[in-house]
């Protein structure tokens, strides 16, 4: 619990049996962390059972897709604060606390692994991908009038529970450009949104999103055509509940 609010944490899992137990221990360890939900996205090996055994609370998500298991973490928490993050070492369970003391003045506090001080030696940040995550950002920063914007693709973000509700039935997308759409989705109900840096480490295994240029390519080809679609939509005057 963090001052009168009750904190959850969402990690997207799909075979992270290397660090999963380690994950939920350190964002636990932290104090403020109420519960640890892992969403199993169809893992084959000991995601669920090691998850659990670390005390995290386990939820299978059967549609596959980065996406989907972060709507299906939103939908299923009951906490007051909800923490999106990754369980495969790249965050700092403690940096939850930096995202907190944020909650009471905004809606969505966004993370951003783009600052090169907090780039730890290995992590999965060099110059190509910090431009091209930082470029995405700009063009939705830009072209939806919204906050200061580094980076596209942070996970480790906040949300109330209340804002999160508010732009669920909204979403379309359940795969890896699913974090650009939560953030149009919250300028459109005027959630209140700030971006502050933090620490990102190198991973424990491969990634399936960046852990290849095809993947880096084809993840931000997405993004930007999901930038382009949802600009004409908001240009052509189509109301909220048009915007799926």
């Amino acid at each position: 619990m963090y001052l009168d609010k009750t904190v959850a944490v969402v990690f997207p899992a799909y075979n992270e049996e290397q660090h999963i137990e380690t994950a939920v221990r350190e964002f636990l360890s932290t104090k403020v962390v109420d519960t640890v939900y892992v969403i199993d996205n169809n893992s084959r090996d000991r995601t669920a059972e090691l998850a659990r055994r670390a005390g995290g609370t386990v939820i299978h998500e059967a549609r596959q897709g980065y996406g989907y298991s972060l709507r299906r973490g939103l939908e299923e928490a009951r906490e007051d604060l909800i923490v999106l993050a990754e369980p495969d070492g790249t965050f700092v369970g403690r940096d939850t606390l930096k995202l907190l003391s944020y909650s009471a003045e905004f809606d969505l506090v966004l993370g951003t692994r783009t600052s090169k001080e907090l780039i730890w030696e290995g992590a999965n940040m060099g110059y190509f991908l910090r431009i091209g995550n930082v470029v995405v950002a700009k063009l939705l920063e830009l072209g939806f009038n919204g906050p200061l914007m580094t980076d596209c693709g942070c996970t480790f973000r906040l949300i109330h529970r209340e804002a999160a509700h508010k732009i669920l039935p909204y979403f379309t997308v359940g795969k890896s450009h699913f974090l650009p759409e939560m953030v149009i989705l919250a300028l459109h109900q005027k959630l209140s949104i700030i971006e502050i840096p933090l620490n990102y480490k190198p991973r424990v295994g491969e990634s399936k999103i960046t852990g290849t240029w095809k993947g880096i390519f084809s993840t931000g080809i997405r993004m930007v055509l999901l930038l382009i679609i949802y600009r004409l939509k908001i240009s052509f005057g189509w109301p909220a509940r048009n915007l799926k």
